[in-house]
């Protein structure tokens, strides 16, 4: 996955990494024998909240609570004390809006949906840096991307379906390197994969 790409992914991480925490580390106990627990409760309004005591007996609470739109959000807050608020909104085309409030600053995310149904994104992070993703939905169903970087590098990922139903794909990264995905069903119904990278030219 080249830069871009994956910057705009990691954000998603940034408030999955708790929940994922907490769901990696459950029950794991370490060389010396300390363990980590979880507890979760479920509130009034569905929402899931939780509470993980590390193997050093740190305590990370997750209060997830749901907003008048239906959307979830969350208050966070690390062994330290320190606090990140998690504020989605649901606009009038269904999509979440997200915004990201933590120690360090703030990220927000802005979707849209297309005349297709795909959905754009623009997220703006701490420093102000900001990354585009614009979705396109080809004749077969299946889902383009181009995603602009902060610095103005543009990946663009092309997926077509063969006739076998089986989702191929071509990434062109920001230096002009190329990865394709070819995917070819069995008969059993199994997936093959070949994946081929270009470096960018010297």
């Amino acid at each position: 996955m080249n830069n871009i790409l994956k910057q705009f992914s990691d954000f998603r991480l940034i408030t999955l990494a708790v929940a994922g925490t907490l769901t990696l580390a459950a029950s794991h106990a370490d060389a010396q024998g300390s363990t980590t627990s979880v507890q979760r409760s479920r509130g009034a309004d569905g929402a899931v909240d939780a509470t993980r005591t590390g193997r050093k007996g740190g305590v990370t609470t997750v209060n997830r609570f749901k907003d008048a739109s239906g959307a979830t959000d969350a208050v966070i807050t690390g062994p330290k004390g320190r606090v990140t608020t998690v504020d989605r909104t649901r606009s009038a085309d269904g999509t979440v809006d997200k915004t990201v409030t933590g120690p360090r600053g703030t990220v927000t995310v802005d979707r849209s949906r297309g005349a297709d149904g795909a959905v754009d994104a623009t997220r703006v992070g701490r420093k102000g840096a900001v990354t585009t993703v614009d979705r396109s939905r080809g004749a077969d169903g299946a889902l383009d991307k181009t995603v602009v970087g902060p610095k103005g590098g543009v990946t663009t990922v092309d997926r077509s379906r063969g006739a076998d139903g089986a989702l191929d794909r071509t990434v062109v990264g920001p230096k002009g390197g190329v990865t394709t995905v070819d995917r070819s069903r069995n008969p059993d119904g199994t997936l093959n994969t070949t994946v081929t990278r270009t470096p960018p030219a010297k």
